[in-house]
């Protein structure tokens, strides 16, 4: 195809930043060659940060980017750099904090304008390509800050040094010396519990997103204190987001968040990251409860990305646009009409009666997405139909539907492949196969990590980014920390040391370039990373686990699986760093409180028995299927030898006649067993 311009995006392989390669818009990635352009020619730099899957992104490139009259201004004016934020999670978090403490909130597009010194002196998010809805036109906002930034050198150097001292004390973090008490998780379980959404589950009001590790921490308090109200939370979310929009009742997963309280209206983007939390979060409350809907949606989860977003060699790609065909939502949602034409009128009525597909609809243009709006007996005793045949209709009727809408334009993918999401989606397949035996869930995880190591530790690093051949971008601590945690958990599916061997290597690499010998914790970027303007240790937990929360987890599993109680140290460390977070804004710290939950009841579980014995494998099942969101799990098998310092729990447990059992809560051990139906009871 010809195109009327390229800039230098083309050679980039990141798909949001080729998505803009033929811009008239002189666009740099961030280089050296811009950078230093900037100074050179004393220009402020623009620059714009999104994902390839933001719809507002989109909207902003079709509207201003690719405008020409609004390009010659930015490229008169400007160096224009555009950087996607899912390769360069580093520069996003700096500059969205400069984004929000200018204007009081933050989002993507990311639009801010820089000093040659890269301090930013004036930001945004969408900007209308004229005056619109109160807010000001692009062309003028580019002429303002460009004339600025010219006559106003004095003011422009006096935000600066504002803005360098502020984004510097915004990540200077300072340990605690108080206690690390468990009265911290119950003040956390209050807090959460007052912003809880009774009606329709989640916290908060719109937009709601799923906060998938709020559930889990609210799992794991239950399973500590025997609070009712905290499992009953999590089954009102986690049932009325499966019932609702934002799940995809015909594909499997979910998209990235609902624009109204109820679930309803999704934003249609699926992101491998939520989906990977939110498969782990419904098998954990399965485990909990035993309730086969969580199972279900939890291996829907898994097999739309297996269909959807593994590549042919392995890894995960990153997500799944909004958009099709220039449309929101184009993809995902039906007319009553269409779908009684599909269908039949005998079986799609009762299909729209089920999923609320109205004649006037719930979206755009008289379309709907599917929800459940009904129950089964409510529309089993409207029709007639018994509630089993009722329930092959709708089967059947999803299924033919998904086929239908199969033939559509599908939503564009993001095909780059990232180290730290892939981890996460790695141990969402580990979970699956632990709880249902299925050997595509095991293989999904293995090839994954198996590409990350094979094609993504470079020369003694560990790259982030991967498209189409081509890797760059070192490691973040986020990449490190989801992996080990993926290497463990894949220790515990198959017993092979070598996992914990190369998870233990990853973890002494981390502690090497992002460990903070002062104050403790991980810096987010580390010795191999670029130097920013500010260096945080990227505390919280929001739509992805900070690394040091994930890190925590690892560091104990670890600590105890080799003994070494300088890891256990760390986490303590960890853990005063960021305690009086925990005390003040719990609700931003979930996963972090809960591995402060593991720190303070730590559960060694060790089996020794063979792998191929049959009743090895019932005590093993039995473990998988129980609720132990604090077990670290040793197996040792007495006829392979010993590798290393591996397992000191089980040294001294001598080779028993049949597979046993030993376990252990906090400082008290108990006695060990060899049948399932005695392990059973020590684990509830």
């Amino acid at each position: 195809m010809d195109y009327k311009h390229t800039n230098r995006l083309v050679h980039e392989t990141s798909p949001y930043l080729l998505q803009h390669a033929h811009n008239p818009v002189d666009w740099y990635p961030w280089r050296e060659e811009a950078l230093g352009l900037a100074k050179k020619e004393d220009r402020p730099i623009l620059l714009s940060i999104g994902y390839s899957s933001c719809h507002w992104c989109h909207v902003m490139e079709k509207e201003s980017f690719e405008n020409e009259a609004i390009a010659r201004i930015m490229n008169e004016r400007f160096v224009n750099i555009k950087v996607d934020r899912e390769e360069r999670p580093d520069l996003d978090e700096i500059y969205m904090n400069a984004v929000q403490m200018m204007t009081g909130s933050g989002g993507w597009p990311m639009t801010v304008f820089l000093t040659p010194d890269l301090v930013p002196f004036h930001a945004g998010t969408y900007f209308p390509p004229e005056d619109r809805m109160g807010m000001p036109g692009f062309p003028k906002v580019l002429m303002t800050v460009s004339d600025y930034y010219q006559t106003h050198r004095h003011e422009v150097a006096s935000v600066e040094m504002q803005m360098r001292n502020a984004l510097h004390q915004m990540v200077q973090i300072l340990p605690s010396q108080e206690a690390l008490e468990p009265d911290l998780l119950s003040r956390a379980f209050d807090n959460i519990e007052r912003q809880f959404d009774p009606a329709h589950g989640g916290f908060g009001k719109a937009p709601k997103f799923p906060h998938s590790m709020t559930l889990s921490f609210l799992l794991r308090h239950w399973k500590r204190t025997g609070e009712k109200e905290a499992l009953r939370m999590v089954e009102v979310s986690l049932e009325k987001m499966a019932n609702g929009g934002i799940y995809d009742h015909l594909g499997g997963g979910f998209h990235r968040y609902s624009v109204d309280e109820r679930w309803l209206i999704p934003h249609f983007e699926k992101m491998l990251y939520d989906n990977a939390l939110l498969a782990r979060t419904y098998f954990e409350a399965y485990q909990a409860t035993r309730k086969e809907r969580y199972l279900q949606v939890g291996e829907d989860i898994l097999g739309y990305v297996l269909r959807e977003m593994k590549s042919p060699e392995g890894g995960f790609y990153s997500t799944q646009d909004a958009d099709s065909e220039g449309e929101e939502g184009k993809f995902f949602v039906w007319t009553r009409d269409e779908i009684k034409r599909l269908l039949g009128k005998d079986k799609g009525t009762p299909f729209c009666s089920y999923y609320g597909v109205t004649p006037q609809g719930n979206f755009e243009r008289g379309t709907s997405v599917l929800n459940i709006a009904a129950t089964l007996e409510k529309v089993s005793e409207l029709y007639g139909i018994p509630v089993p045949g009722l329930e092959a209709l709708l089967r059947d009727n999803r299924e033919g539907l998904f086929v239908e809408r199969e033939k559509r334009v599908k939503p564009a993918r993001d095909e780059k492949i990232l180290t730290s999401w892939n981890g996460l989606m790695a141990s969402g397949f580990i979970d699956g196969f632990k709880l249902t035996g299925k050997e595509e869930y095991l293989r999904g995880a293995e090839e994954a990590i198996r590409f990350i190591l094979d094609a993504m530790a470079k020369h003694g690093s560990l790259m982030r980014v991967y498209h189409k051949g081509r890797w760059h971008v070192k490691g973040y601590s986020e990449d490190y920390a989801f992996l080990i945690q993926a290497l463990i958990d894949l220790y515990e599916a198959t017993f092979e040391v070598r996992y914990l061997e190369e998870a233990d290597h990853l973890n002494r690499m981390m502690i090497e370039l992002f460990w903070d010998d002062q104050d403790g914790g991980f810096f987010f970027s580390g010795k191999e990373n670029e130097s920013l303007i500010a260096r945080s240790k990227n505390p919280y937990d929001n739509a992805l686990p900070s690394a040091n929360s994930v890190a925590l987890f690892n560091l104990i599993r670890l600590g105890y699986l080799k003994g070494e109680e300088g890891l256990k140290k760390r986490v303590d460390q960890i853990l005063r760093l960021f305690r009086n977070f925990l005390s003040e804004h719990p609700s931003g710290f979930a996963h972090m409180l809960s591995g402060l939950s593991f720190f303070l009841h730590p559960e060694e579980i060790g089996i020794v028995g063979s792998k191929k014995n049959r009743r090895t494998g019932l005590l093993l099942k039995e473990i998988h299927h129980a609720y132990l969101p604090n077990k670290i799990l040793n197996l040792k098998d007495p006829g392979e030898p010993s590798e290393g310092n591996w397992f000191p729990f089980l040294t001294d447990k001598g080779v028993p006649e049949a597979p046993t059992a030993f376990v252990c809560k906090g400082f008290i051990c108990l006695p060990p067993v060899r049948r399932e139906e005695e392990l059973k009871k020590l684990l509830n």
